[in-house]
């Protein structure tokens, strides 16, 4: 399963733009030290922070490491931190002038001049917000830009707001990098399941010859969050939860799920395979549209209870779309994606559900299902039907179930940055977003996007769900008119008391 790229094994920087901020320091350098921790960074690697924030070394040390996880205090760990905080080095700059990445450039010549042997390269790491990714792409290719080695650059979502913004993106990235050069992280792309999918389909013959518009009912993406904005809903409503999580996260497994066969697991073939998917999904209808924003309930308060949020906001903090792919393999079968926010649990999962059995020897018997979660407790399971225990011959439903931590006891489960970043210095592009792949997204959602911000006449109104619920009361309704069937009360998870049947 590996493809044939350009690794940087040597003589190698990472450059962490946002230094200061809250990606940085709770994904991108806990993940960094994850890879130095367990030897998979180049033994000579340098990590410089780069934010406008002024601080010194002291500060930004405690900055980078504060959310590592060492709770048992481990000495071998803290030791770890110990030696990750000394190839750490920071420097304080704008985004947008170019005497401060003349400066960076002169800090990053004086760590390369103790470096031996042929090329120099460097990764930069953009865990910074759209308005400066041209200014410091442009920045960076002028004063930063390696001509004795490789240069990589790493982008975090949000690739725009719709399809002409993420197109002005684009156009702007390309004016100073090349496709090849560029690495547009989605985390999910990183997930130990969604990695999985290729596998789960492709290596197993009894689940890809069921995988279609012929035993195939709907499929369910849904992604839930147990809290609210909590303060953060000035960000949030600009981008609201269909940019935050439907189109990018969610569109990404799905065509995953769905995409054919690659003719190898080289970065091209599977990335081909995935834009022919989403070329076949039409601009998502109205009337396959749910809105909803969270109010307040059992002592929490509502989405426009936070001072963040713009007074009377519409913006959706759950969104339940469908979408249809027109191909010969799922033609007819909707694909349910849903997210929200102050939910009753967190999780994500797919849900595949399977037609009805043919009636006669049996009636009104449960569906079969494929769940696949992954997140938390990573687990797959199917849902099956047998016969009860006992004298009587009826059918009763249960489960296949492969739950991660029972089967791999041993198993370390990397966290999805730690994957994305280690592809990055590889320079495998499978997991990572092409360029044609979020064009043809943006075209899916950006027309309901526009209907819900009021560009297209009156702005929708969500639909008000408690704090903590399963979402708007109009969700069953909604994803039952697609077909899905909720299982019979007899199904208990994960054990049956049979004598209650």
């Amino acid at each position: 399963m590996e493809g044939s790229f350009q690794a940087l094994t040597n003589n190698t920087l990472v450059v962490v733009f946002g230094a200061s901020g809250d990606l940085a320091k709770k994904k991108t350098f806990p993940a960094l030290f994850g890879l130095y921790r367990n030897g998979f960074l180049p033994a000579d690697v340098r990590i410089i922070g780069y934010a406008r924030t002024k601080m010194d070394d002291t500060d930004y040390h405690k900055r980078i490491t504060q959310y590592i996880k060492n709770d048992a205090q481990d000495p071998e760990i803290t030791d770890k931190i110990e030696e990750f905080k000394k190839i750490c080095t920071y420097i304080a700059g704008s985004y947008d002038k170019d005497e401060d990445f003349i400066r960076l450039e002169a800090h990053l010549k004086e760590i390369e001049s103790h470096y031996k042997g042929a090329g120099k390269n460097r990764i930069f790491y953009m865990a910074l917000p759209p308005s400066v990714f041209l200014s410091v792409a442009s920045g960076l290719k002028k004063n930063n830009y390696s001509k004795e080695g490789g240069n990589r650059i790493v982008v975090e979502k949000p690739f725009g707001k719709d399809t002409e913004s993420a197109k002005a993106l684009l156009a702007g990235l390309k004016e100073h990098w090349t496709e090849d050069e560029t690495f547009r992280i989605d985390h999910y792309l990183g997930k130990e399941m969604v990695k999985n999918l290729l596998v789960l389909r492709f290596a197993n013959i009894a689940f890809n010859s069921a995988w279609d518009k012929n035993t195939v009912s709907n499929v369910q993406i849904t992604f839930k969050e147990p809290f609210g904005t909590e303060g953060r809903g000035g960000y949030f409503d600009e981008f609201g939860m269909i940019r935050d999580v439907l189109q990018n996260h969610l569109t990404q497994v799905l065509t995953i799920l769905t995409m054919e066969r690659p003719v190898s697991f080289a970065a091209e073939d599977i990335r081909d395979e995935k834009v022919k998917v989403l070329r076949t999904i039409p601009p998502i209808e109205r009337d396959d549209v749910l809105l909803g924003q969270y109010v307040a309930a059992n002592g929490n308060p509502g989405y426009l209870d936070d001072d963040t949020v713009p007074k009377g906001s519409t913006c959706p903090t759950f969104a339940a779309t469908t979408l249809w792919i027109h191909n010969p393999r799922w033609e007819g079968v909707p694909f349910i994606l849903k997210a929200g926010k102050a939910l009753n649990e967190a999780k994500v999962e797919v849900r595949i559900q399977y037609k009805d059995v043919t009636q006669g020897i049996f009636k009104n018997i449960s569906r079969n299902e494929m769940v696949i979660r992954m997140q938390p407790n990573e687990a797959i399971y199917i849902k099956m039907n047998t016969k009860m225990p006992g004298l009587q011959t009826r059918a009763m439903p249960t489960e296949m179930d492969l739950t991660y931590k029972r089967r791999f006891e041993d198993a370390k489960i990397p966290e999805a940055y730690e994957a994305l970043i280690l592809d990055a210095f590889k320079g495998d592009h499978s997991n990572f977003v092409r360029d044609d792949e979020l064009d043809q997204a943006w075209k899916i959602f950006t027309p309901i996007l526009h209907w819900i911000e009021g560009r297209e006449g009156e702005k929708p109104t969500p639909s008000p769900y408690p704090y903590g619920s399963r979402g708007p009361a109009e969700l069953e309704d909604f994803t039952h008119k697609y077909g899905y069937l909720r299982s019979d009360n007899s199904y208990n998870w994960p054990i049956t008391n049979i004598s209650k049947i």
